[in-house]
């Protein structure tokens, strides 16, 4: 049976994680991005993040995507992650489930993501940026990219290197579920310093 990470779960860890950081939650607002009360309401277990909420988070407090799943579950993994074992978060906002395909372990040098996006899914309200690499490959369904100033309808087979930096966003406009693969390369936190 799959872990799913729950709301009060993910919550606390970012509370932790924060905590660790010896910083406040109107400091991790400011570096979010978000509002002090989102930030609160998170780290309590009321709010729903979106995917692109979650990876600045991860990424303000030093972490990856990934790496917040293992951490978040209190667990280090082995070398092989079985589809029974899968760390998995929903999104209720992103109509999104998000699992761990790594292990992150030192000196592990890439992740891997599988995102399942519902019928109306997208991964944040706009466009957004990422400091590194990422290559996605669409496993079902169909989505629309947002790369840069254009869109890009994705459909299973397809497959996209997005640079670091650039402003990307996925949808699904579909009717039913889109499945991506998104490899980038482990701890972005050392990628995204400033």
């Amino acid at each position: 049976m799959r872990a799913i990470l729950k709301q009060h779960v993910v919550g606390a860890h970012i509370r932790r994680l924060r905590g660790q950081a010896g910083i406040s939650v109107r400091t991790l607002a400011r570096q979010t991005g978000f509002s002090p009360s989102f930030i609160s309401q998170l780290e309590n277990g009321l709010v729903s993040p979106s995917i692109n909420s979650m990876e600045k988070i991860a990424a303000a407090l030093g972490a990856t995507l990934g790496e917040f799943f293992v951490a978040a579950a209190d667990g280090e993994g082995g070398l092989v992650v079985r589809a029974a074992d899968r760390q998995a978060l929903t999104s209720g906002w992103s109509k999104a489930r998000i699992e761990s395909l790594s292990v992150h372990r030192s000196p592990a040098r890439l992740e891997g993501v599988l995102i399942t996006l519902r019928a109306g899914g997208r991964s944040g309200k706009r466009p957004y940026t990422r400091p590194r690499e990422e290559f996605a490959f669409v496993i079902q369904g169909e989505v629309t990219l947002t790369l840069g100033p254009e869109q890009h309808r994705l459909r299973r087979g397809d497959a996209v290197t997005i640079p670091p930096g650039e402003l990307r966003l996925w949808r699904n406009r579909a009717r039913s579920p889109a499945r991506l693969l998104i490899v980038s390369p482990a701890n972005a936190g050392s990628l995204s310093s400033g």
